[in-house]
């Protein structure tokens, strides 16, 4: 198992918490993000995710590095699920440790911010009555109308 994975199946939040487990760490902090219902009043029956695997763990890899460098000590393990995903299903998990908390949270928060802005995945948003890519995908998904 990697510190940063990019996974088709469920994960397995225990398992990621284990890779930054050891006898210097006396905090971790554990974020999963999961599917919801419901999303600004528009109900979700499920999403789908694709990415561009090397690139994203390289970049998962890069936030790591950049959260040792900023809060010396603290460990990361992080992994986001592609595919299709159902309500309540675990899309992504980081899980950070240090030997005190306030680091450990600290570099959790700073994760899933620069997750969203330089690791690329994207999201497809299945409503009951359509669909639609979220995020910066017009390049990829050329068939996606710009929102106005």
């Amino acid at each position: 198992m990697k510190l940063f994975s990019v996974v088709e199946e469920p994960i397995d939040v225990n398992q990621y918490q284990q890779l930054v487990l050891n006898e210097h760490q006396g905090a971790i902090v554990t974020f999963t993000g999961h599917v919801r219902e419901w999303t600004h009043g528009t109900k979700t029956v499920h999403l789908e995710y694709e990415a561009y695997t090397p690139m994203a763990e390289k970049m998962m890899a890069q936030i790591g590095a950049e959260i040792e460098e900023r809060w010396p000590g603290v460990m990361t393990a992080m992994a986001h699920r592609i595919g299709h995903l159902n309500i309540s299903d675990i899309a992504v998990v980081i899980v950070t440790s240090s030997p005190h908390r306030k680091n450990a949270y600290e570099a959790n928060a700073y994760a899933i911010e620069r997750i969203k802005e330089i690791v690329p995945i994207w999201k497809k948003e299945v409503w009951e009555d359509g669909e639609e890519w979220i995020g910066d995908t017009k390049q990829y998904h050329p068939d996606v109308e710009e929102e106005q």
